[in-house]
């Protein structure tokens, strides 16, 4: 039977490209400066942007290193990287917050481009929306005019990337799931109310989301027959 054409859910395993620790390493080495330093403290700067953006660098670096046979989905993966970091750059400033929000709607694209649409598993829309409403409904509320219409755009850009990536599976679906907790947490404790340590939790989710992503990349979906 072939089970592609009968459209049953894939079963990711671990290719022989996966990286070792050592290639691992420099993602958590940034990673731990970053919250060393705890630069989201101190005034914006260019430095403070570096070390924020450091990271996800490191990804990209490490899906270059071992891209292995699945080099159209790392190619893309990486481009979402680079749209993120470039996110990360501009949320630095406030005043550059839509470009911000731009750069994460295009990484966004990219992953739902990566994750594809097979298997389309439609019945995870309906868990999504009924999570998504209310607290977007709650967040509209609080936003200022001209943040609406990119802030919802982006909102649905991210349910969408969040449906592909629980129906891909394995990391791609943990990644997912964190990236949208991480930008939930974000825009509460910028628009609705401060939370304590909030920004510990949003950055903690955001690399979180992004490494488990990347991982998926080591992934060779394989489809279950029984």
């Amino acid at each position: 039977m072939d089970a592609r054409k009968e459209g049953l859910p894939r079963n990711p395993q671990f290719s022989a490209q996966q990286p070792h620790l050592g290639s691992l390493s420099p993602f958590f080495l940034t990673c731990v400066a970053y919250f060393l330093l705890w630069i989201p403290e101190d005034p914006p700067s260019w430095v403070g942007a570096l070390v924020k953006c450091l990271p996800v660098l490191c990804l990209v670096g490490l899906l270059r290193a071992h891209s292995g046979s699945g080099r159209a989905y790392s190619s893309l993966l990486q481009g979402a990287l680079l749209f993120s970091a470039l996110g990360d750059v501009f949320l630095i400033w406030p005043q550059a917050f839509l470009y911000g929000v731009l750069a994460f709607g295009m990484a966004q694209l990219l992953y739902f481009w990566a994750f594809g649409l097979r298997p389309l598993r439609p019945g995870l829309l309906l868990p999504i929306i009924l999570a998504s409403l209310p607290f977007y409904g709650l967040l509209l509320l609080h936003l200022p005019p001209d943040m609406v219409l990119p802030l919802t755009a982006y909102a649905l850009i991210l349910s969408a990337m969040l449906w592909r990536g629980l129906a891909r599976g394995g990391s791609a679906s943990w990644g997912a799931l964190l990236f949208a907790t991480s930008d939930s947490v974000l825009s509460w404790d910028t628009f609705i109310q401060p939370l304590a340590h909030g920004r510990l939790l949003v950055m903690a989710t955001y690399y979180g989301a992004q490494f488990l992503i990347t991982l998926s990349a080591f992934q060779s979906p394989r489809l279950k027959t029984n």
